[in-house]
């Protein structure tokens, strides 16, 4: 029988080093099966309050990576007032998931290596996303955990396919000056939908050395300034009109991106 928990991963980064090691961890127990609710960028008190109010809306263990020892410590009170474990993964987390979860460590080497169904989903969702990359299946569009739309170069796509390796099912579908959006992507219902947009000179130097490494040299709409703030000016104006959340991406890391996501997908879990 397996056994399932919740548990929480608060970091001040992207949380790359956290979700590993939390998986090598929790591979250590056989027959137990983590319920993550990850917080990534926590950099402030008020995200940190964010995190804190879900965490006492789902009780669970908390690993985190914090190097602020401000919010170290109001994370430490904080959970402490709602009596659930807290614990920095530099310290004895092996030791820490054990006492928790009251079973004895099966010392099984590699087991984070496992092909196991969390795995598989992983698989699954890159397929899901290469399929759905660039505006393809929009039938199927409603399946996607997280469909991203913006103007041609504000990464979608490899925000996608990281979103993918962590086991969501990312779509992304381009936003075309004068074409309409495609009814598939207006009629949304499920999954959370972003608007990715970027700052006018950022866009156009992406751009322009895009055509560049293809060895264009004309000039186009594409890389017309004017054109392009209208654009960029067109896409927000739809984000706003749908109510979808929105990212300036104009100088974030694809892993920040990514990240930021990630947290509003937590948010949106139901409770159990």
């Amino acid at each position: 029988m397996t056994q399932s928990f919740r548990l929480h991963l608060i970091s001040d980064a992207t949380g790359e080093t956290l979700n590993a090691v939390a998986k090598a961890v929790c591979a250590q127990f056989e027959g137990v099966e983590p319920r993550e609710y990850f917080y990534a960028l926590v950099r402030s008190q008020p995200q940190l309050h964010r995190a804190v109010e879900h965490i006492a809306s789902r009780p669970g263990i908390v690993f985190f990576t914090l190097m602020n020892q401000a919010l170290r410590k109001s994370l430490e009170v904080e959970c402490a007032k709602l009596g659930v474990p807290c614990i920095s993964i530099l310290d004895s987390a092996v030791a820490a998931l054990g006492k928790f979860l009251g079973v004895e460590e099966s010392h099984r080497p590699g087991g984070q290596h496992e092909v196991d169904s969390r795995y598989l989903d992983r698989v699954e969702a890159v397929n899901f996303t290469i399929q759905h990359d660039d505006g393809q299946s929009l039938e199927r569009l409603e399946q996607a955990d997280v469909v991203l739309v913006g103007a041609s170069r504000t990464s979608k796509t490899p925000t996608c396919v990281y979103l993918a390796i962590r086991g969501i099912r990312a779509a992304n579908v381009p936003l075309v000056p004068g074409v309409e959006p495609p009814e598939q992507l207006l009629a949304l219902k499920k999954p959370l939908v972003v608007g990715l947009y970027a700052a006018p000179e950022r866009l156009l130097q992406i751009r322009r050395n895009r055509l560049t490494t293809m060895g264009e040299t004309r000039g186009t709409d594409y890389v017309d300034e004017e054109a392009v703030r209208g654009e960029i000016a067109s896409t927000r104006r739809l984000y706003e009109r749908m109510g979808w959340p929105t990212l300036d991406v104009s100088r974030r890391s694809i892993e920040e991106t990514a990240a930021t996501v990630m947290n509003w997908l937590t948010e949106r879990k139901p409770r159990e």
